[in-house]
């Protein structure tokens, strides 16, 4: 039985890394870096990451296309 334990980094922190390092992108390139990241991570939690962070005014996202956002870091 694998045992769970404690992440070092929480997830949002690792979504706002990638971002700064690659720049804006679209969501499922996002959850598939953050995936790369943390197994564990639905694409629901990353819709409740991007909802926390763009509340919080460190990111902001909008519509392209049908069903897809581009996400981007505020400076």
């Amino acid at each position: 039985m694998p045992i769970k334990t404690w992440k070092t980094r929480p997830a949002h922190y690792v979504l706002l890394e990638i971002l700064k390092k690659k720049g804006a992108m679209t969501d499922v390139e996002l959850f598939e870096a953050l995936n790369e990241e943390l197994r564990d991570l639905g694409f629901k939690d990353l819709n409740e990451l991007l909802m926390k962070l763009e509340i919080g005014g460190k990111i902001r996202t909008t519509s392209m296309a049908r069903g897809k956002r581009r996400v981007e870091l505020v400076t």
